[in-house]
C-alpha cells in the first residue's frame, strides 16, 4: 500500500469533485482552452458553433488527462516541494492509483470523442500531445536534463495546432507560428519561476537550470530567450496572422517583456534575495498576461477584419 493510500485511510477522507478537478491543473487548462480556441477560429474554415464547443471540451479533457497523469507520476516530487505539496496526491486526498486511472480514462475519452466530433487527425494529434507531455517530458526530460522545459515546452505549445487541425484536418504555417510563440515563451516563463523556487527543485533533485548551472546562467538564458521571443512575435505581425491590433499589441507587450527581462539579467543574487525576488515574481505573473493578450490580439484582428492582406506567410 502506498504512503498516500495510508494517509487517506488514516484520515478516512473521501475525494470529492473538487479534488479530481484539481488533478486537471485547471490554471494550465485555461491556457490550453484559450490557445486551442484561437487556433480553431484563426483557421480558414467555418465550423458549426456546436462543433467548436464540443471540440474545445475534449481538448480541455485531454489537457486535464495530461495533468492528472503528470501528478500521478510526479507525486514523489510533489510531496517534497512547497509549491506542490498540497496537491491531491501528496496531501492524501486521492491515491496515486486513482489519479492514474482517472488520467488514462480521460485520455481515452478525450481522444475518441474528439475524433468523432471533429476528425481523427486532430484526435491523434491530441493523443500525441498527451504522450509527449506524460512520457517525453514528465517521465524522461524532467528528471534528466536542464533543458527539460525547453524541449518539453512543446507539449504546452501544441493546443493551437490541435485547434487548427480540428478545423482543417491538417497543419499549416499559421498553426506552426502559433506553436512557436508558445514554444519560445515557455522557457523564460518557467525559468523565472525556477529563480525564486530554486530551493524546491534542489530538494526534489530536479535538474532545473537554476540547480545545474546557477541563477546567473538562468538570468542570461531568460534575457536571451525573451529577446528571441520578441523578435519572433514582431515577425509574426507580417504574416497572415498579423494585423494592426496584433502589431500594436506585440510592440507594447514585448517592449515591456524585454525591459523586465533586462531587469532580471542585471540583478545579482543578494539584491534579489533582499526583496524576495520581487522582480522575478512580477516577470512570471506578467508572462501569463503576455501570452493571453498576444493570442487575444489575433482574435481581435480576426473579428475586426484588420488582418494584413499582404502577410507573406
Amino acid at each position: 500500500m502506498s504512503d498516500t493510500t495510508l494517509v487517506k485511510a488514516e484520515i478516512n477522507y473521501e475525494p470529492n469533485i473538487g479534488d479530481y478537478f484539481a488533478l486537471l491543473k485547471p490554471r494550465v487548462m485555461i491556457l490550453v482552452v484559450f490557445t486551442a480556441l484561437v487556433g480553431i477560429i484563426a483557421a480558414p474554415v467555418d465550423l458549426h458553433p456546436f462543433t467548436i464547443f464540443v471540440s474545445i471540451i475534449f481538448i480541455a479533457l485531454g489537457g486535464g488527462a495530461s495533468g492528472a497523469l503528470n501528478m500521478w507520476y510526479e507525486s514523489d516530487l510533489d510531496s517534497l516541494m512547497r509549491r506542490t505539496r498540497n496537491r491531491p496526491i501528496p496531501s492524501g486526498k486521492i491515491t496515486s492509483d486513482e489519479a492514474k486511472a482517472f488520467g488514462f480514462a480521460l485520455a481515452g475519452i478525450s481522444v475518441v470523442m474528439l475524433g468523432l466530433a471533429a476528425n481523427w487527425f486532430a484526435a491523434l494529434f491530441l493523443l500525441f500531445t498527451i504522450f509527449f507531455y506524460v512520457v517525453i517530458y514528465t517521465m524522461w526530460l524532467k528528471r534528466w536534463t536542464p533543458q527539460n522545459i525547453v524541449i518539453g515546452g512543446a507539449a504546452g505549445a501544441f493546443p493551437p495546432m490541435i485547434g487548427w487541425a480540428v478545423a482543417t484536418s491538417g497543419i499549416s504555417m499559421e498553426s506552426v507560428l502559433m506553436f512557436s510563440l508558445i514554444f519560445l515563451w515557455t522557457p523564460p516563463h518557467f525559468w523565472a519561476l525556477a529563480l525564486f523556487m530554486r530551493g524546491d527543485y534542489e530538494i526534489a533533485r530536479v535538474p532545473m537550470l537554476t540547480v545545474t548551472h546557477g541563477r546567473r546562467s538562468t538570468r542570461n538564458h531568460i534575457f536571451f530567450y525573451t529577446i528571441v521571443l520578441a523578435m519572433f512575435a514582431l515577425f509574426t505581425s507580417s504574416t497572415s496572422l498579423g494585423g494592426w491590433v496584433y502589431l500594436l499589441t506585440a510592440i507594447v507587450l514585448n517592449a515591456i517583456f524585454v525591459t523586465m527581462a533586462f531587469k532580471i539579467w542585471v540583478r545579482d543574487e543578494p539584491e534579489a534575495e533582499a526583496d524576495n525576488f520581487k522582480v522575478e515574481r512580477n516577470f512570471f505573473r506578467y508572462s501569463l498576461m503576455y501570452l493571453f493578450l498576444q493570442f487575444g490580439s489575433i482574435l481581435v484582428d480576426l473579428g475586426l477584419g484588420t488582418n494584413f492582406s499582404w502577410g507573406f506567410l
